[in-house]
């Protein structure tokens, strides 16, 4: 089974584009999912997450609230290594069931659709490594408009993530993602192909 590894800084449009993919019937292992579905009331991280970051990061029924989680953990270096102390492992051993589940059920390929794929050194890993690029301003403009996030929050966010540099640098495939949806529709449809 191919592995291939899908990346790209937030605000990219790396999701945009697995899920393009995914309109091509390629399975889709969204590490952002993983990440979410292993902090729901209840699990042990969350519980870590608390410890680490406080109680008034869930919402009175319980559920993270992540909007103040993320404030707190990109707030500084060290809180978002706390972070991924915490969430990582786990987000990991999830990601290893769903490829095996995968391989057992006889799919020639699967995209792993993870932002930090380079930062973690994952990319390694992979059969094939796509980047999707924005520049950063458009990156910054699109997550204020869609996300409602504000410009300081996302500068603190792409600043803990690695510079775009080292990630084009790991990448086997480019996507351009400064133009329009159906560029990149245009570009994604030529790279099943290639896949």
């Amino acid at each position: 089974m191919k592995k291939i590894g899908l990346t790209g800084g937030i605000g990219s449009g790396k999701s945009t584009v697995a899920r393009m993919l995914s309109d091509h019937n390629i399975p889709i292992i969204d590490a952002d999912r993983i990440a979410r579905s292993i902090v729901e009331p209840g699990t042990p991280a969350l519980a870590e997450l608390v410890d680490a970051f406080g109680s008034d990061i869930l919402h009175p029924d319980g559920s993270l609230r992540r909007a103040e989680l993320a404030r707190r953990a990109f707030a500084t270096p060290e809180a978002t290594s706390l972070l991924n102390t915490i969430t990582h492992p786990r987000i990991q051993a999830e990601t290893s069931r769903q490829f095996a589940q995968a391989e057992a059920a006889g799919q020639p390929r699967v995209v792993y659709d993870m932002p930090l794929l380079i930062d973690n050194g994952l990319h390694t890993g992979m059969d094939l490594v796509i980047v999707v690029h924005a520049d950063e301003d458009i990156r910054i403009r699109r997550l204020m408009r869609h996300r409602g996030l504000d410009e300081a929050d996302i500068r603190r966010r792409i600043a803990s993530q690695i510079d775009e540099a080292t990630r084009l640098r790991a990448a086997d495939i480019i996507l351009d993602n400064n133009g329009t949806e159906a560029h990149l529709r245009n570009q994604v449809a030529k790279l099943i192909g290639k896949i």
